[in-house]
């Protein structure tokens, strides 16, 4: 079986990294002035890499899908554009830099056009990653809960923002199942990214 795509392993490091970070704050002579930057700049890191994927797909997607997923990955990038510089300003707030050259993630590099042949692929990756950045930003939250209210407030807004998105994503892939009596015209997704239930094509 083979490992998850560049997108979601950048969100699962950037896990990683922020996992650490928080950590390290936790220790009696830690500068939590300094994790707090560490914190922040890990949460621009997820917008960054969202951000590249989503206008890199929407520019470049082809495929039978290509519209449905053009109008979903455009207003997401804007949405995550919007976190970023939120995120950024909070940074400049607390006297740090906003790093927007994260090392070491591969979905940052340039890939090739987006082919969508399975119009449930990209809903199914784009809600894995979904619920990876959920969790990032609930363990944040608990990190700045009392120990910054203002971030603690950007860190409420944004959190909610991505659970409006992730339900959409689970409406889209809810709606999809065919009611009873029906023949849908394309196999029921499967949430698990498995082909398990899907009907077997005719061989020719």
């Amino acid at each position: 079986m083979s490992g998850p795509q560049p997108f979601v392993a950048d969100l699962q490091e950037l896990h990683r990294r922020a996992r650490e970070h928080m950590e390290e704050g936790a220790l009696e002579d830690a500068d939590r002035g300094v994790t707090a930057l560490k914190l922040l700049n890990d949460a621009l890191a997820i917008s960054v890499v969202r951000v590249q994927r989503y206008t890199s797909h929407y520019l470049s997607v082809k495929g039978p899908h290509r519209e449905a997923v053009k109008q979903e990955f455009g207003p997401h990038a804007r949405q995550e554009q919007e976190h970023a510089l939120r995120l950024a300003e909070r940074l400049r707030q607390l006297g740090g830099w906003p790093d927007f050259k994260p090392e070491g993630l591969r979905s940052l590099d340039p890939s090739p056009p987006f082919d969508v042949q399975d119009r449930w692929d990209w809903i199914r990756e784009e809600l894995e990653a979904e619920e990876l950045t959920l969790q990032i930003y609930r363990e944040l939250l608990l990190y700045f809960a009392d120990r910054d209210p203002v971030t603690r407030q950007l860190l409420e807004d944004l959190l909610s923002n991505e659970e409006a998105h992730a339900r959409d994503l689970e409406a889209r892939l809810r709606d999809s199942r065919p009611r009873p009596g029906s023949a849908p015209s394309d196999p029921a997704p499967d949430p698990t990214g498995s082909n398990a239930g899907r009907p077997r094509r005719p061989s020719a």
